[in-house]
């Protein structure tokens, strides 16, 4: 079984992380809320990214939509992604100054 897919036991999480294993269910259980030097332990115990432990499946990346065009993307010549990053940076640009001069 690979590795990263073992689901420790509090216990061992506990151990892995360098936590209490009463931290470990306070966590757990919505009663405490680990600080970033905790969540970069964690992360680091279960092997897994930050995003994976934060964030619900459905709130992370792009969508199905974008996930579709991105993987068009990638069967492009090097050239020609480096044209479409640059324009969807530039958009990104376009479009962030353009909220901040609405807000501000």
């Amino acid at each position: 079984m690979d590795q990263k897919n073992l689901h420790p036991s509090q216990q061992g999480l506990a151990e892995a992380a360098g936590l209490h294993i009463n931290q470990i269910r306070r966590y757990e259980a919505g009663a405490a809320q680990p600080t970033l030097e905790w969540l970069v332990k964690l992360v680091k115990a279960l092997h897994v990214s930050l995003d994976e432990l934060v964030f619900e499946e459905s709130e992370r990346g792009p969508g199905q939509r974008m996930k579709l065009l991105f993987e068009a993307v990638e069967r492009l010549s090097e050239e020609e992604q480096q044209i479409i990053r640059e324009l969807l940076e530039g958009m990104i640009v376009k479009y962030e100054a353009r909220r901040w001069t609405k807000t501000g």
